[in-house]
């Protein structure tokens, strides 16, 4: 791996060391991933990833290969390893599976959801509109995975849960590309809400409506930047 480039230490925090150690690097260096923090064509070496997590080269060799083998890091050659820039084909591909499990994932979720999940929900939302206003758009993002994997996790369904943190994986570093217009408008805050009042109305279908239309309003988002790209 290359060894100059800038630290990668802010996503990333040093790991318990009584737990497996390659699960560990893998679990963290994939919420890193998932949530955003680190942007489309971000450069990661074994070295840096490892003194930022506090552990031997080894395990975080592993985890690295492990998440290039399920498309969320691209070896570029025998030193690089970058996240991924997202193409059309790949967006289109994911949105249109995202849209079919995530929306499952919400309808089903109506059902079994208690009252401390809409609690935290409500919550989540609250610290997203703070984050949103001070600009701290990492952390609007790892809020942002939180709300929806908190949503997705009371449907009762894990392997559901784990398919949608596949296509996260892919999709998750380009969510970055959705600041600060999302702030700006305020895209994704009222769909939200409107998945917050379906659950506690029980109503399962517009709870899955408000999860299908955010996940179409930041598609019409990251397409036009991705054309646009292109030409």
């Amino acid at each position: 791996m290359t060894l100059n480039e800038p630290d990668l230490a802010s996503p990333l925090a040093p790991l318990d060391r009584q737990a497996s150690l390659g699960e560990l690097a893998y679990t963290s260096l994939k919420e890193s991933i998932i949530s955003g923090q680190f942007v489309p064509g971000r450069k990661l070496t074994v070295r840096s990833v490892a003194q930022a997590l506090g552990v031997s080269t080894t395990p975080v060799r592993d985890a690295i290969v492990r998440l290039i083998s399920e498309g969320a890091l691209v070896n570029l050659g025998p030193k690089t390893v970058v996240v991924p820039v997202l193409t059309m084909a790949t967006l289109d591909e994911v949105t249109k599976i995202r849209l079919a499990l995530e929306g499952l994932a919400a309808f089903e979720a109506t059902a079994h959801i208690e009252d401390r999940d809409i609690s935290f929900l409500e919550e989540t939302q609250i610290r997203i509109n703070d984050a949103m206003d001070k600009s701290q758009y990492a952390d609007v993002l790892r809020l942002n995975k939180a709300f929806h994997f908190r949503l997705y996790g009371t449907s009762g369904m894990p392997r559901l849960v784990t398919l949608i943190e596949s296509q996260w994986l892919r999709i998750g570093p380009s969510l970055n590309d959705l600041y600060p217009e999302f702030a700006i408008h305020r895209r994704g805050v009222s769909n939200h809400q409107w998945a917050i009042g379906g659950l506690k109305d029980r109503d399962a279908t517009a709870v899955r409506a408000a999860i299908e239309n955010d996940l179409r309003e930041g598609y019409r988002r990251l397409s036009n930047l991705v054309q646009s790209r292109q030409d």
